[in-house]
């Protein structure tokens, strides 16, 4: 039997570590990491892995990288390349964007519908973020995106738009006192902000009357909500489910995995951001 081969592209100059070792937990035999890799060289790889070995081929390519625009436009790229028979199975993770948010937002709608709730994503322009807004706004969430401008989040919800057509609200999140504001009625909260930076005071979230869930992707403290540790797993805290970084991290791990091992299961296999959040509702 021919050896599970994963092709790990990465649009940064060094290829992300722990995406190969997530890659061999994940059931792949071999991992080939390329670096730098774009749009205008990616051909002859793609070439590569669709030419050798048939309809049953165990072959996929795994795209990655610390940026999600730029690995957006390479996954496109390679899979401009199939035609006909000739595809590999292919998953796009940059940053960790699809499995974080997947997990997180597979475990805040764990305990209670999104539809027609409002859902607060707190620095939400980054990979993250915008990936855990596209997937509440799936679920029937209204969904609010902050950043330190408007401008810069309402950049955030038109690429979402764009890419998913699903319509978000931009507001203002630059001070403490602007994310209090846009937290008001809201029943879900992700907070998707830089490592270290605190994005909601306890006292914020502890006494309001409609929030339900939070979930905070910082595991770095000081943490983007306070109030919650980074181990928080369905804690229940002033009367709402928390979740800290660590707390749905294990999820995320376990998605990631689950979804490498698909990609062997058959040659035309694609997980982008919806395919791996059906994934991760299935396993909470």
């Amino acid at each position: 039997m021919s050896k599970k081969l994963l092709f790990q592209l990465d649009t940064d100059a060094i290829g992300n570590s722990f995406d190969t070792v997530v890659a061999y937990d994940g059931g792949a035999d071999h991992v080939i990491v390329h670096g730098g890799i774009n749009p205008q060289n990616v051909g002859f790889l793609v070439d590569g892995c669709i030419f050798t070995r048939g309809e049953k081929q165990n072959t996929a390519i795994f795209v990655g990288g610390s940026n999600l625009a730029a690995g957006q436009e390479l996954f496109k790229a390679v899979q401009k390349k199939f035609f006909a028979k000739f595809r590999v199975s292919v998953m796009l993770d940059s940053n960790g964007s699809n499995t974080t948010a997947a997990a997180g937002v597979a475990c805040l709608t764990k305990h209670t519908s999104a539809k027609g709730k409002r859902a607060v994503i707190l620095a939400g322009t980054g990979p993250v973020g915008q990936r855990a807004a596209a997937m509440l706004a799936g679920e029937g969430a209204q969904v609010v995106i902050t950043s330190r401008t408007v401008d810069k989040a309402q950049a955030a919800c038109d690429d979402i738009k764009a890419r998913f057509g699903y319509d978000c609200i931009a507001a203002a999140g630059g001070t403490p006192e602007e994310r209090l504001a846009a937290i008001q009625g809201a029943h879900l909260i992700f907070s998707a902000g830089a490592a270290s930076s605190e994005l909601l005071r306890e006292d914020d979230w502890a006494t309001s009357p409609t929030l339900e869930v939070l979930c905070d992707a910082n595991a770095t403290p000081p943490l983007g909500i306070a109030g919650i540790g980074m181990g928080d797993k369905a804690v229940e805290k002033h009367g709402k489910i928390v979740y800290g970084a660590l707390g749905f991290g294990n999820l995320k791990l376990a998605v990631h995995r689950a979804c490498v091992g698909k990609l062997f299961e058959a040659a035309d296999q694609v997980f982008d951001a919806e395919q791996v959040y059906a994934v991760a509702k299935g396993m909470v």
